[in-house]
């Protein structure tokens, strides 16, 4: 039976960048993943550092269209109906948090914890000698429909009331900075405080460089049970292995909830499957993450090709691939690049999705030897930096860097 002072659960961005700050804090840490670090869904993301993704995914829009969103197989957000039952509570508590004072209270809780974010990341691909795949010329929402574009106005006020620094662009100045983006009638809304990696795989195997030559120990098997003990927590393996730590931190994405729940807390976590495309080229399209706002999927252009992002789709964690969220895309693409012809890959991976789209990062109702660092949605690359820095002051009992009740387990 081994032991350690710090076990972390999960090795995607969130796990390995909090491995990274307690290593650099002089704790030892292992590291559990029933697969490579860093290859699941913090690979397949559409790569940007979203300051701007204020907005929680329930409001009153959503919820005024709900219905439709969830119904119509080509909406950016769709339901495998076959979950329809067991996702039910899920969605009332989205449908509860989704009216505009709840809204109104997410959107500050989730802009309290993207203050910063992009000098955050300076900061950590320069640990990583990662500098040059962090690139900060904005991102942008653009709009197919001059009606598209009006109700993009007004999504954006309510992001300016935020603090957001966001241009609203005519069509022709949103040729100007994406010249291949043509016919574009209702024009886009910028955001030049944006920033994106240009190859997200990249990153993660830098991360686990990094926490390996700090001493991390990296062990490639699932972990199913925590269990607290005299001895402290003990994490047992899938080959009837065990691991005694004083503080086991949970950040395991969408397979999180069984680990909260053995440690005595109930969290309304549910699975959004999302999907890429990618197509392989020596020269990008695009230079910046452009999102098409009816299509509900992002063009991000990352190292030797032009990644296609996007689209939620309720499903939970059925590894099959959908192929009509497949060609949804692939035929989303085709309308502003129609010689692009088939893709040279795609992939499906998963995001844990919270009603109110705040992420739980708390220690556990019954004391911090158990830690929660899961649930971050869309945002999770975003928010590593920030989390790790949360779950570092839980642990050694420190003043957090924002006020963190917000995001307490208990809050359920």
């Amino acid at each position: 039976m081994s032991k350690a002072n710090i076990v972390i659960i999960g090795g995607g961005v969130i796990g390995l960048v909090t491995a990274l700050r307690m290593l650099d804090s002089n704790q030892e840490v292992i590291l559990i993943d029933y697969q490579e670090p860093g290859s699941g869904t913090s690979y397949g993301n559409a790569g940007t550092i979203a300051e701007y993704a204020v907005l929680p995914v329930g409001s009153p829009s959503i919820l005024k269209n709900l219905p439709s969103l969830l119904l119509n197989k080509n909406s950016p957000i769709a339901i495998n109906r076959s979950e329809i039952f067991t996702l039910a509570p899920w969605l009332i508590r989205f449908l509860y948090q989704s009216s505009s004072k709840k809204a109104a209270k997410n959107a500050k809780a989730i802009t309290d914890l993207l203050v910063d974010c992009r000098q955050r990341w300076k900061l950590l691909v320069k640990e990583i000698n990662a500098n040059s795949t962090l690139k900060s010329n904005g991102c942008l929402y653009f709009y197919n429909k001059k009606s598209s574009f009006e109700a993009g106005k007004k999504d954006m006020t309510k992001r300016k009331m935020l603090g957001l620094n966001v241009e609203m662009l005519s069509p022709l100045e949103l040729q100007k900075l994406e010249p291949n983006l043509d016919m574009i009638e209702g024009g886009a809304s910028f955001f030049p405080d944006g920033a994106y990696l240009n190859d997200p795989g990249k990153i993660m195997k830098l991360l686990l460089q990094s926490v390996i030559k700090k001493g991390c120990t990296v062990i490639n098997k699932a972990a199913d049970k925590i269990e607290r003990s005299s001895e402290g927590v003990k994490v047992y393996l899938n080959d009837n292995s065990q691991i005694t730590a004083k503080h086991v931190v949970i950040s395991a994405g969408a397979y999180s909830k069984k680990f909260a729940k053995q440690a005595g807390d109930y969290v309304p976590l549910e699975t959004e499957r999302g999907y890429h495309l990618e197509y392989d080229m020596s020269k990008p399209l695009l230079n910046r993450p452009s999102c098409s706002v009816e299509k509900g999927f992002y063009m991000s252009p990352m190292t030797g090709r032009l990644r296609v992002a996007g689209t939620v789709e309720f499903g939970g964690l059925d590894q099959t691939i959908s192929k009509h969220r497949i060609d949804h895309l692939k035929r989303g693409v085709s309308e502003f690049f129609p010689d692009l012809g088939d893709p040279n890959r795609s992939w499906l991976g998963f995001r844990p999705s919270i009603p109110d789209s705040r992420p739980v990062i708390s220690e556990s109702s019954k004391g911090n030897d158990i830690i929660y660092a899961f649930g971050h949605g869309h945002i999770g690359l975003t928010l590593a930096p920030i989390t790790a820095e949360i779950i570092e002051s839980i642990i050694t009992k420190t003043k957090p860097p924002v006020e963190i009740s917000q995001y307490s387990v208990k809050r359920f």
